[in-house]
């Protein structure tokens, strides 16, 4: 059952069904679109109830106004912080979690039907998914073949918020198993700066060197972070 809206004591407040149907946003999305919904009404969907003091509605505005209305901060939260609001408990934070987790498979899989890549673009459509809302380090490895197309993503290594190490033999070893031509190395800053590391220099030129020597040249070095990435390619630095 939908919850009442906060009021001052005393003062009867209508509930979520008793708000005009346009209003409402199970009704909304069923009689327009999911467009027509706010980021807030489809949240409090998955939220389903509020608390005794705020519907499901509030509830949500508040989480979202929390984290700047920015639904890549909300990805990042864990169940123990998103159950740290009144109102939502494991149960509501796993709904959450897993709706957003779809969204990223969703972008992800979109991204890899558009397999061939023509520039560092292309690139981060694929990685982003997997990167954007990470709050810990990871490295990845985009194996190619001869025509540019994508054959893999790979999991190189996972860290720490500050960084992760990732071994320049296990990503040349998994991209021959791969039987690729050529390789792209991606890994995202969570703090959201885009300047490369003095490591990410030297771990760049380190696989620069070794892919030439085993003829399978390092295409580009994407750094994702903040929605938005930086490429060792474009700046000419590979």
């Amino acid at each position: 059952m939908d919850e009442y809206y906060k009021t001052k004591p005393g003062v009867k407040v209508s509930t979520i069904k008793e708000w005009a149907e346009d209003d409402r946003p199970r009704e909304k999305l069923i009689n327009k679109t999911p467009k027509a919904l706010t980021n807030a009404e489809l949240l409090a969907i998955l939220i389903g109830s509020g608390t005794k003091n705020e519907s499901a509605v509030d509830l949500a505005k508040k989480i979202l106004a929390s984290l700047d209305n920015h639904l890549g901060l909300l990805a990042r939260l864990s169940i123990k912080e998103l159950t740290n609001f009144k109102g939502i408990g494991q149960a509501k934070a796993i709904n959450i979690i897993a709706a957003l987790e779809l969204g990223r498979r969703r972008r992800l899989s979109e991204a890899l039907n558009k397999k061939k890549i023509k520039s560092s673009k292309d690139v981060y459509e694929i990685i982003a998914p997997i990167l954007n809302d990470r709050n810990y380090e990871e490295f990845w490895c985009v194996t190619l073949n001869r025509s540019n197309y994508v054959i893999k993503t790979i999991s190189i290594s996972e860290g720490s918020i500050s960084g992760t190490v990732a071994d320049p033999k296990k990503i040349f070893k998994l991209a021959l198993e791969d039987n690729a031509s050529s390789i792209i190395l991606a890994h995202n800053h969570p703090s959201g700066s885009l300047k490369p590391s003095k490591s990410d220099m030297q771990l760049t030129e380190k696989c620069k060197e070794a892919g030439k020597f085993l003829d399978l040249p390092v295409m580009d070095h994407i750094i994702v972070g903040n929605d938005n990435y930086f490429s060792f390619a474009d700046e000419g630095l590979i």
